[in-house]
């Protein structure tokens, strides 16, 4: 519960009995005499319980009055947390420059007040209207018992979020004009997951584009060093063009996928170039993990560890995999699924396709502490914070470590972390045999360096290839990939996360040159959120 303002109380004397019929409790505080003894007089009262229907009417009167006329101090005084709500309010007329506000309240839903906001935002002679929605909830202070504003970014606009504040000037980058690879133009409202990306884009390219500036309100984020959000354009700026590996149609579909799935996150690339054909997230705080998530990944891992374990001659796709009901590493007991049977004269490509866990913990002490790391880098290009997407992107990490965590790890368990990116780019070098680096923009746009691995032998690629295959055809993500003609290949995932009841769901996949990997937030099991994403990216590719 958040504190109250700190400030002095005035002890009242109260003539009369309060009535027990009011809304909130009263605690009656005596106050202390000078030598230590209770007083009679000075009583202070001190409310409790939740605020009136009157209280909330009258904060929040007073909360938007004081905002109204541009006394950002005495408006965050009417919150929970004034020394945070201050600097954001005064911000709000001065560095955002917007005046004539006028903030009309709804009808409240108990202690929350929806409102309106219109205003004028001007920088040098230019002007333009300001209007959006928010609303506001009161809340009794601990401390002092009053009824306050709950002190939230989003009451000041419904974008803002902690740490951010508003700002109004030229431009810190000229805007752009991203197109796809057809030249078709992108845009935040025909795809809304690229807004981030549209913003990170136009903050490194933007110069390059040869645009030039104009004047716009825009969110700040002060504490995450992200590229601003422009919200209103007070001056158009002359947009530069910004060619991109996007393929609007292979992004429309990725966005469609996510919407059917809260907390979903998807990428897909071009094998044979490493391209980037689309990148969407569905989020209720806005982050891009498609590009910089950094969670365990689950069973689609075993792409990497059945590389591994191949060309370190300990098994085949056609050899020895055994499935038992349970595996023991240093003191860890790893189980499968409870509906998987086990199967001890099982092959790689049977443990590979039904995702039996314990068929890869067995090999564990049979190979290097390294051996999973090595391969992750020299195979897959991984590891190694080299990658120069375009925008801020991670390339994963797969830690050398001992005890259980080295067994986890072969799972995609223990300490690995990948992205949907990461895992995109796995599929991709599993398919073709050669690590070709992400990239969102041409790398001829700016010359830079592009991270590069070993890769993979055509052998090793044409067993990965012959069991992604079976997982699609009849493993675990059949369910997912039905329908899907041409060369085909999947891997499903689930990774448990602490603190969560249902899994992650992760899967992975590729049709013909185009590979892509989801990842849903408690989704479960790869085929139940993460598999429908995939299959119709793939679709649509």
């Amino acid at each position: 519960m958040r504190k109250g303002v700190k400030g002095a109380i005035v002890g009242t004397v109260f003539a009369g009995m309060v009535g027990a019929a009011g809304y909130g409790a009263f605690t009656m505080v005596s106050a202390l005499d000078g030598d230590g003894g209770s007083g009679s007089a000075g009583a202070e009262v001190k409310k409790s319980g939740p605020p009136s229907a009157d209280e909330v009417e009258n904060t929040s009167a007073e909360f938007f009055a004081a905002w109204e006329k541009g006394d950002g101090t005495a408006a965050a005084g009417l919150t929970d947390n004034q020394s945070v709500a201050g600097p954001v309010l005064l911000a709000f007329g001065q560095e955002a420059r917007i005046t004539d506000v006028t903030i009309t309240p709804r009808a409240a839903n108990g202690t929350t007040v929806p409102f309106s906001v219109k205003a004028t935002v001007s920088f040098e002679g230019e002007s333009k209207p300001l209007a959006y929605d928010s609303s506001l909830t009161v809340v009794r202070g601990e401390t002092t018992g009053k009824a306050l504003v709950d002190w939230e970014p989003s009451v000041v606009h419904p974008d803002l979020k902690d740490g951010d504040t508003l700002v109004t000037g030229q431009s810190a980058r000229p805007p752009i004009e991203a197109v796809d690879r057809d030249g078709n133009v992108l845009t935040k409202e025909k795809y809304p997951s690229l807004g981030p990306i549209l913003d990170e884009l136009r903050d490194k390219y933007g110069e390059e584009a040869g645009g030039t500036p104009g004047v716009e309100l825009s969110i700040r984020h002060t504490t995450t060093g992200a590229a601003d959000t422009p919200l209103l354009t007070v001056s158009e700026g002359e947009p530069g063009e910004l060619p991109t590996t996007l393929s609007a149609d292979v992004q429309a579909a990725a966005e469609q996928a996510v919407e059917e799935y809260d907390e979903s996150s998807v990428v897909a690339v071009e094998p044979s170039t490493g391209e980037v054909l689309a990148v969407a997230n569905n989020r209720a705080d806005g982050f891009n993990a498609a590009f910089l998530g950094q969670v365990a990944p689950g069973s689609t891992m075993k792409i990497i560890s059945a590389a591994m374990l191949i060309d370190s001659g300990l098994t085949t796709a056609n050899g020895p995999a055994p499935c038992p009901d349970t595996a023991l590493w240093e003191g860890q007991t790893f189980n499968n699924l409870d509906t998987l049977e086990p199967n001890e004269s099982a092959t790689l490509t049977d443990t590979f396709a039904r995702s039996c866990n314990t068929g890869f913990i067995k090999y564990t002490d049979s190979i290097e502490t390294d051996s999973l790391t090595r391969e992750a880098m020299e195979g897959f290009g991984l590891g190694q914070d080299n990658w120069k997407v375009g925008i801020p992107s991670f390339d994963g990490s797969v830690p050398a470590v001992e005890g259980p965590d080295m067994a986890a790890n072969l799972i995609g368990q223990g300490q690995v972390q990948m992205s949907p990116l990461t895992m995109a780019s796995v599929t991709a070098t599993a398919l073709t045999g050669t690590f070709r680096q992400p990239v969102i923009v041409p790398q001829s746009l700016d010359g830079r360096e592009l991270a590069t691995a070993e890769g993979l032998s055509a052998d090793t690629v044409s067993q990965l290839r012959s069991m992604m295959n079976r997982t699609a055809v009849s493993g675990t993500g059949a369910a997912a990939m039905t329908g899907l003609s041409g060369s085909i290949g999947a891997k499903t995932g689930s990774a448990e996360v602490d603190g969560q009841d249902v899994a992650n769901s992760w899967f992975t996949g590729y049709r013909d040159d185009v590979a892509a990997a989801a990842m849903t937030e408690e989704g479960g099991h790869g085929g139940d959120a993460a598999g429908p994403i995939v299959a119709a990216v793939l679709r649509a590719g």
